[in-house]
């Protein structure tokens, strides 16, 4: 498994927690999601922009 596969890998994951830890904390409601919702939203999207990035790079460089 080469380094960028990893970190693809590792992306999607970190992206599938942020966004399981935000609908967790949407679910409960309160006031930690009123004072976290907006960081994990954005947190999550940061997250993902780099998952396609890395995903763009992976499959740049295996059909060169």
């Amino acid at each position: 498994m080469s380094l960028l596969t990893l970190t693809v890998v590792l992306a999607l994951v970190a992206t599938v927690i942020t966004l399981a830890w935000g609908l967790g904390s949407m679910a409960v409601g309160g006031s930690y999601d009123e004072k976290h919702s907006e960081q994990l939203m954005f947190t999550r999207i940061g997250i993902q922009i780099f998952a396609f990035v890395m995903l763009l790079a992976a499959v740049y460089l295996s059909v060169s």
